[in-house]
C-alpha cells in the first residue's frame, strides 16, 4: 500500500478529496490505507478507486507500472472532479461567483472538514472549531496569524520549511522565536510555576484591551445619542444615516 499511497501524494490527491470521492470520513480513508492489500477495502470502494486510477486489479505490478505524466493527472483529475462534484453543496448556500476554481477547491475542502469535525466532535472540536472562526475574524489585524499557520503547515509536512508566502524576514524571526517557544514546552522546560508571572501579565492585557474596547464602544454610543438629539430623531435609519454619521464625525471632532 506505499506504492498506492505515494502514487496519490504524486498525482495531488488529498484525503480529504479523496473521502469525498468514496463517500466517507477522512479518518475511514486514513484506515484504508493503512491496510496491507486493496482486497481488504470495501468492495464498492475498491472499485471505485480503481476507476478512479484506470486500474484492472491494483496490485503492486499494476500500480509500479503507471506512468505519471500530464495526460495521466488531468485524466485522474476530470474523474475525481466528476465524481466529487466539488463544490455543489457549498452552491447551494454560498454565493462563489467571482473565486477561481482552485479557491472554490479550497473552500469546499474546508468546509468538508469542518463539517467532518463538527460532527465527530471528538476532543471538543467544537471549541476549535470556533476559535478558528475567531481567528479568521482576526487575521487582517494581526499578521502573525498568518505567520503561525505558515509554521504549523511546515512542521506537519504541508509545504516545504523554504516557503514564505508573506514579509520573508518577520516570518523568519516569527518562525525561530515560536521554534524555540514550542521546544522549550515539548521538553518539559517550562514548568506552571516558571511561567506564572508571563501568563498573569497576558491576562492582565487581555483585560486591559476588553476594557478600552468597552470604553470606546460606551463613548461611540453615548455620541450617537448625543448626534440623534440634536439632529431630533429618535434612531438611525436607512434615511437619515448619512446625515447621522455626518454628525457623529462632528461632534468628535468638537473633543479634539
Amino acid at each position: 500500500m506505499d506504492k498506492l499511497n505515494d502514487l496519490l501524494q504524486e498525482l495531488g490527491v488529498s484525503k480529504v478529496r479523496l473521502s469525498k470521492y468514496l463517500g466517507v470520513s477522512r479518518q475511514m480513508v486514513y484506515n484504508y490505507l493503512v491496510l496491507d492489500s486493496l482486497d481488504k477495502w470495501p468492495k464498492e470502494k475498491k472499485i471505485l478507486l480503481l476507476q478512479l486510477l484506470d486500474l484492472k486489479e491494483g496490485t503492486k505490478e499494476e500500480l509500479e507500472s503507471i506512468k505519471v505524466d500530464t495526460e495521466y493527472l488531468m485524466n485522474v483529475e476530470k474523474r475525481l472532479n466528476i465524481g466529487v462534484k466539488s463544490g455543489s453543496d457549498l452552491d447551494s448556500f454560498l454565493d462563489l461567483k467571482g473565486l477561481d476554481k482552485e479557491s472554490r477547491i479550497l473552500l469546499n475542502d474546508i468546509a468538508f472538514l469542518l463539517k467532518e469535525k463538527l460532527e465527530e466532535n471528538k476532543n471538543n472540536d467544537f471549541s476549535a472549531v470556533k476559535y478558528l472562526h475567531n481567528l479568521l475574524q482576526s487575521m487582517d489585524n494581526v499578521p502573525e496569524i498568518k505567520y503561525i499557520l505558515a509554521y504549523m503547515a511546515k512542521t506537519n509536512g504541508f509545504i516545504s520549511a523554504d516557503e514564505y508566502a508573506f514579509n520573508e524576514d518577520k516570518q523568519f524571526i516569527f518562525e525561530s522565536i515560536l521554534y524555540s517557544a514550542l521546544t522549550l514546552y515539548n521538553n518539559g522546560g517550562a514548568s506552571k510555576s516558571k511561567v506564572m508571572e508571563s501568563h498573569k501579565r497576558f491576562v492582565q492585557e487581555i483585560e486591559a484591551k476588553k476594557e478600552e474596547k468597552l470604553s470606546r464602544t460606551q463613548q461611540l454610543n453615548t455620541t450617537k445619542i448625543q448626534a440623534l438629539k440634536e439632529l431630533g430623531y429618535t434612531e438611525i435609519n436607512e434615511n437619515n444615516a448619512a446625515e447621522v454619521f455626518e454628525k457623529i464625525a462632528e461632534i468628535q471632532s468638537r473633543k479634539v
